[in-house]
C-alpha cells in the first residue's frame, strides 16, 4: 500500500474559558476528525493546537493524549497570534497523518462558532470504501 502525508486542519469555539467547556469542545473536535476521516491515531505524525488568548486554563494537548491510541502522538499547544477583531475563544489545531493514497479526500473539521473560518474546507467529508 502506498502511503502519502496530508495535512488537517480544523477549529471550535468555546463559551467560556473553562476546563469543562475546553475539554468537551476538544473532545468534539477530535471526534470528528477522527470519524468523519476514518482516522487511525497510529496514522498520525504530530498536531499543533493553538489558542487565542483569552484561553489559558488548560492545553488541548492535555484533553488529547487522554484519547485511546493518542499516548504516542507528538503534540503542540502555542498560542494563536492576536488580530484585532478576529474570532475569540478559539481552539484550532493542525495535525499531519499518513494516509493509504487511495484517500483522496479529507474533511476539515470546523464547529461551533468558527464554521465560518473556511466553509471551503467544511464541506469535504470523506468516505472511502
Amino acid at each position: 500500500m502506498n502511503w502519502r502525508v496530508r495535512a488537517i486542519r480544523g477549529a471550535t469555539t468555546v463559551s467560556e474559558n473553562s476546563v469543562t467547556a475546553i475539554r468537551e469542545a476538544v473532545i468534539e473536535l477530535l471526534d470528528e476528525l477522527e470519524t468523519r476521516n476514518q482516522l487511525d491515531p497510529n496514522e498520525i505524525i504530530s498536531m499543533t493546537f493553538s489558542v487565542t488568548k483569552d484561553l489559558d486554563v488548560i492545553f488541548p494537548a492535555a484533553i488529547a493524549r487522554e484519547r485511546p491510541l493518542w499516548h504516542n502522538v507528538p503534540l503542540l499547544d502555542v498560542q494563536q497570534m492576536h488580530v484585532a477583531g478576529s474570532l475569540e475563544k478559539c481552539i484550532r489545531f493542525l495535525v499531519h497523518v499518513n494516509l493509504s493514497s487511495d484517500k483522496t479526500q479529507v474533511y476539515h473539521p470546523y464547529l461551533r462558532g468558527a464554521e465560518n473560518l473556511r466553509p471551503d474546507w467544511n464541506l469535504s467529508p470523506i468516505h472511502s470504501s
